[in-house]
């Protein structure tokens, strides 16, 4: 019961003393863990819910803490799965095709205009605004269950403070990621002038290249990308909707995907339209994806992983798109501002969480939108160096939280010192507890250079 939070925190297993309260039931349905955390899984006692509407069983009620041990109706790493993995959206798990209207979606998408595939994609999302579950903007329902479990911990233990390993690098408050994918022709003719834009700005970002059907993907033009010291992810293989179709076909598809990966030289992998059946990752030979959006109201497929930080699915790391494309900023939404971004990166920032961003060449080449995205690059910069957030690229993500996955933290005489490849750019952190919410706090840098001096 304690993986998924040694996991996120990187914490001693000594603090977490968890025990099932019993036995759980052998269906999975809905309840909460306090205001506002929504939790799917198994649970002991009052049956969950079938629908995440209504008022949810609060299982804060059901914990029972004796002798140090915190007995749970439910199982933290079954949720937190469940969630990551979209398990709750159970039409999604028992579609073995798509439907015939779309199937002809995709087959004319390249040729319809935008304004159709606008007034097509309003039309299939109306009623979006109406989604209870995940919570818009930005869902952490994850994120705040392991802050309440962390919470219990602290107390069953009575310890005053416990020590983590910090989410980012160099004691980082969160980070932010800039991805941009190539859909057309147009888009990737635009990619020269895209890298000047985030250059002059000193962001580097990854570029997601379909290697079939949409344009000519030359090895200059990989090159052109590499050299400057940006990155390359592949994209679908030939972005027309029809990636999970059914599961032959994926794996079909999955073995040349695999294929450009080596060829590209590329260790991510994005689906097109963020469409994603985590349970076939397995097929997949890259380090790392960013397919699974944290709120899916406005995409093709609901649903949603309920998270803002990276998770692992099997060996390959999850950087989940925590917050809305360009497009449907512009074209769904018709918001040319730049507050609902700010409005998910403020919550993102509460978590320390990763922002994650995707900017096609093809919808900001114009004037308009160019200016947005110029706009939103501004203010990252500004985050950088007024609140300390990283930005970095999806490749340094992933091999950072590899590292940091593979620390683990050591007490001696003079207390706490992380062990591991990595460490020197890891810092230490305490979670400790003020009026009722958790609090962490870094350890002072000079705390660690008093320690390595003596």
């Amino acid at each position: 019961m304690n993986e998924s939070l040694t996991q996120y925190y990187r914490c001693p297993e000594r603090f977490l003393r968890f025990a099932p309260k019993g036995t759980l039931s052998t269906v999975s349905g809905y309840f909460r863990f306090g205001k506002g955390v929504t939790c799917y899984g198994s649970y002991c006692g009052d049956p969950p819910s079938e629908v995440s509407t209504g008022a949810l069983h609060d299982a804060t009620a059901d914990i029972v803490i004796q002798d140090g041990t915190i007995y749970l109706p439910f199982d933290p790493s079954d949720v937190a799965n469940n969630l990551r993995c979209e398990l709750y959206v159970g039409e999604w798990r028992g579609h073995k095709s798509m439907s015939a209207l779309a199937i002809v979606y995709y087959f004319l998408r390249p040729a319809l205009p935008v304004a159709v595939r606008k007034r097509l994609q309003k039309f299939h999302l109306r009623g979006w605004d109406k989604l209870t579950f995940p919570h818009w903007p930005v869902d952490c329902s994850v994120d705040q269950m392991l802050e309440r479990l962390l919470l219990l911990a602290l107390k069953a233990s009575r310890a005053d403070r416990i020590p983590l390993i910090w989410f980012w690098p160099d004691g980082a408050s969160s980070c932010a990621i800039m991805t941009h994918d190539v859909e057309t022709e147009l888009g990737r003719n635009f990619c020269g002038k895209l890298m000047d834009i985030d250059d002059s700005f000193g962001v580097k970002s990854s570029f997601q290249v379909i290697p079939e059907q949409r344009y000519h993907v030359s090895p200059d033009f990989l090159e052109s990308i590499r050299q400057r010291g940006f990155e390359v992810v592949v994209h679908d293989l030939n972005h027309d909707g029809h990636l999970y179709r059914d599961r032959e076909q994926f794996r079909e598809r999955a073995s040349r995907i695999n294929a450009y990966g080596r060829a590209y030289g590329a260790q991510g992998f994005r689906a097109g339209i963020l469409y994603r059946k985590q349970l076939w990752y397995d097929a997949l030979e890259f380090s790392y994806d960013m397919s699974v959006p944290n709120v899916a109201h406005l995409d093709p497929q609901h649903g949603g992983c309920c998270t803002v930080m990276p998770y692992f699915l099997g060996n390959i790391l999850e950087l989940p798109v925590t917050t809305t494309q360009d497009y449907t900023l512009f074209n769904i939404l018709n918001d040319y501002s730049l507050h609902l971004w700010q409005q998910q990166i403020d919550l993102i920032m509460q978590k320390h969480g990763l922002m994650s961003f995707i900017a096609h060449p093809d919808y900001i080449a114009t004037s308009r939108e160019r200016g947005i995205y110029e706009e939103l690059l501004g203010h990252l910069v500004q985050l950088r160096e007024n609140k300390g957030v990283w930005t970095t690229t999806p490749g340094e993500v992933n091999r950072w939280w590899r590292q940091r996955a593979e620390m683990r933290l050591v007490e001696d005489g003079e207390g706490w010192r992380i062990e591991g490849p990595g460490k020197e750019r890891a810092r230490i952190a305490y979670a400790s507890e003020k009026q009722a919410q958790l609090v962490l706090t870094l350890q002072p840098q000079e705390d660690i250079a008093v320690r390595s001096v003596g």
